[in-house]
């Protein structure tokens, strides 16, 4: 029970050095040239001012009106992938299709090589080699 008391003591001992340590905080996070509030470079494309973030999620509201660019948009990316689902349904079917005429192929060639077989072991040379002209006993 001592070494539990012991191990926690150490573990918060090393947590608490940490913590206080400078160290620790400028390895965190390296320091850069650029402030984070005015980015450099392609970050301005991306972020925005606080203001102009609001004002954008104001006018865009869970009820907002859509333009009739944005409806037009989206209209054309739904008719895209609806395009593009067929195209694959249909791929789909073709490759189906393609396996199951092959099978059938390969189903009546073996029905053939079989009946084949089976004339040419039932012909006795007497009557003419067809599959339903058998002897009856």
């Amino acid at each position: 029970m001592s070494w539990a008391y012991a191990t926690l003591l150490a573990l918060l001992t090393v947590l608490l050095a940490l913590s206080l340590s400078t160290e620790a905080d400028s390895a965190a996070v390296p320091s850069s040239t650029g402030s984070a509030k005015d980015p450099q470079g392609p970050l301005k494309k991306i972020f925005m001012k606080e203001a102009d973030a609001a004002n954008f999620f104001r006018r865009r509201s869970r009820r907002g009106v859509k333009s009739q660019d944005e409806i037009n948009i989206e209209q054309r990316q739904a008719l895209a992938a609806d395009e593009r689902r067929r195209e694959f349904h249909e791929e789909k079917r073709n490759e189906f299709e393609s396996y199951a005429e092959e099978e059938h192929d390969e189903q009546n060639e073996r029905t053939r090589e079989s009946t084949e077989q089976w004339r040419e072991f039932h012909y006795d040379g007497m009557h003419p080699p067809h599959e339903y002209n058998r002897h009856s006993i």
